[in-house]
């Protein structure tokens, strides 16, 4: 039977119960976590570009009057500072896709490696526990959120643990209220 101009073969958005089965998967929540930098890729290069031509500067200057073991030295120290960056860097691959729906929530953690793992809840059988720090000695009030984690059963998983004290805390909030209204 032909259909007039303008139907379409789709399902309905809602069925005739008024369930809206897109609505159920659809993503209440979506996060992208990634560790802070302050340090980026223009700066590296400003900053390793200086301090070579302080080393080039120095270790000639040493190397004239008679002293050259500090050319190498210095450049050793050089090399150092080049690794610890670059270990650094490598650390900052790191990250974590959290997504809540009413049919699920799902964490994947990417290791800087590149290794990913998956975790897989239901929203409702979840609970998501912050740990806070205290002070220490006189002043015993609450510091911050030392870590949070999603526990369902035996299974715990950590999350943000890369983050800086402000994040947690306002990633913790929105998550929060992700899972309660994953949980109506």
């Amino acid at each position: 039977m032909p259909q007039p101009e303008g139907s379409s073969l789709s399902a309905p958005a809602y069925h005739p119960d008024g369930a809206n089965p897109d609505r159920y998967d659809a993503p209440i929540f979506q996060a992208l976590l990634v560790p802070y930098r302050s340090l980026g890729q223009t700066g590296f290069f400003i900053l390793m570009t200086a301090l070579i031509s302080c080393w080039l500067f120095i270790g000639i200057l040493f190397w004239s009057i008679g002293a050259w073991p500090i050319f190498g030295f210095f450049g050793l120290d050089v090399l150092a500072i080049y690794l610890a960056f670059r270990w650094n860097y490598r650390a900052a691959r790191v990250r974590e896709e959290i997504s809540v729906s009413r049919r699920e929530l799902q964490i994947k953690q990417v290791a800087p490696s590149g290794k990913i793992t998956t975790h897989s809840f239901h929203p409702f059988w979840t609970r998501f526990r912050v740990h806070r720090r205290t002070g220490i000695g006189r002043d015993d009030k609450v510091k911050g959120i030392a870590a949070m984690h999603v526990v369902s059963r035996e299974k715990q998983v950590l999350i943000g643990s890369f983050l800086n004290p402000d994040d947690r805390e306002s990633f913790a909030a929105a998550f929060r209220a992700a899972l309660a209204e994953a949980r109506r």
